[in-house]
């Protein structure tokens, strides 16, 4: 067995493992479509060293030879698109298809020339480096700045390249005067030894890109409260912690809220109902609160909202607007008649302060909201210009 057959059939097992590797990861990734693209891509590319074979061992060499051509450049079209997929933009099927077809044609065209001129090799790996080219273009125009990302943008760039570098090598070098030369000869360990480095390095790559989209998913479904549709608890006070840092030494304030009589609602209209309240509670708020807010849902019927970079008072005035926010909510399914109240209590964050503090004293201005009649809001003891009751420590906003 020649070098260059042994590499042949390194290529071929590397392809069908990533195929078949990105078949599985399309079941559970969210780009399964690109996911898709890449199976099929390596798939395909596979193919070139059965054809390969085929040019060195066959009494009809030519049909070989633009099989090779045509696995090589249909598997990188496929690649290209699933890359452009990935990073939201898509090619469409027929300039995928005249992409195909130019690339054979020119292929064609040169089928007949003998190897060895700068001209000849461009032509028969151009193609080639302009659909690598094409694909890096996709990931450096694309609105993802990761370092992974940028990673596989400038291999992408580099696989692209090294197509030119083979044209070049090809000539000084030499790659035999026929197809069928070609695997004897050192320019095809070369350029095999090449392009299974190639193959790794671009699969490992769009590997980790769609491993880290699942585990990010994975992340934010671990985060999410999949009834409301806001943060749970600890998706909220990791996304607090996060805007607290990020805000530097700047007061923040807490909004929590807790549905009145929730228990009633689900024992009069059911366990569906209750969730409809949820639902469109969670809407709501989150439509109500203002931008740069963070809502999340941190238990039964109880939501809490943070508001970076504002006061207090300011707080109270955002509390007030979603308490009639909740009473003018239309749930489907539920009577014209049918009204949810909600009482809520705000707590101002001070620049010693940590979550776990806030959210006590919001707790607290929540509970005296209840005890108060419920839908109504109260404030936590700490703007001295505002009405102070002393017999609760608490401030009171009616």
């Amino acid at each position: 067995m020649s070098a260059a057959v042994f590499f042949l059939a390194v290529n071929f097992l590397i392809a069908i493992c990533f195929s078949a590797v990105f078949a599985v990861v399309s079941v559970y990734s969210r780009s399964r479509l690109a996911a898709q693209f890449f199976s099929a891509g390596f798939a395909v590319a596979s193919l070139t060293a059965i054809c390969e074979l085929g040019v060195a061992y066959s009494t009809i060499p030519v049909p070989w030879a633009i099989g090779v051509y045509g696995t090589v450049l249909a598997g990188l079209v496929f690649l290209q698109m699933g890359i452009a997929a990935l990073y939201g933009r898509p090619v469409p099927i027929p300039v995928a298809v005249i992409t195909f077809l130019a690339g054979m044609t020119a292929y064609l065209v040169i089928i007949d020339v003998p190897p060895g001129s700068l001209l000849h090799g461009l032509a028969y790996q151009g193609p080639y480096a302009l659909v690598m080219l094409a694909a890096s273009a996709s990931v450096f125009m694309s609105n993802r700045r990761l370092a992974i990302d940028r990673a596989l943008a400038f291999l992408l760039l580099f696989t692209g390249l090294h197509f030119f570098v083979k044209a070049w090598l090809a000539v000084t070098i030499g790659a035999g005067n026929t197809a069928r030369d070609y695997v004897s000869t050192n320019y095809a360990v070369i350029s095999q030894s090449l392009t299974a480095v190639a193959i790794v390095a671009v699969g490992l790559m769009l590997l980790a890109v769609l491993a880290l989209e699942i585990m990010a998913e994975e992340r934010d479904h671990a985060e999410r409260d999949s009834l409301s549709g806001l943060s749970n608890r600890r998706g909220f006070e990791k996304g607090v912690r996060l805007a607290m840092l990020g805000n530097g030494n700047r007061r923040h304030a807490l909004i929590l809220c807790d549905l009145d009589h929730f228990k009633s609602i689900n024992d009069t209209h059911g366990h569906h109902g209750g969730d409809m309240v949820i639902r469109s509670f969670g809407g709501m708020l989150r439509s109500h609160a203002g931008a740069g807010a963070i809502v999340g849902r941190i238990g039964g019927e109880e939501f809490a909202v943070f508001l970076p970079n504002t006061p207090p008072t300011v707080a109270v005035v955002v509390a007030e607007t979603l308490r009639t926010g909740v009473k003018t909510m239309v749930i489907a399914g539920m009577p014209a008649d049918f009204i949810v109240t909600a009482s809520f209590g705000v707590a101002g964050i001070s620049l010693q302060e940590s979550l776990e503090e806030a959210m006590r004293k919001a707790d607290a201005a929540l509970y005296d909201a209840k005890r108060s009649g419920r839908d109504c809001v109260r404030q936590a003891a700490e703007a001295p210009a505002e009405p102070f009751d002393g017999r609760n420590g608490l401030h009171v906003v009616k």
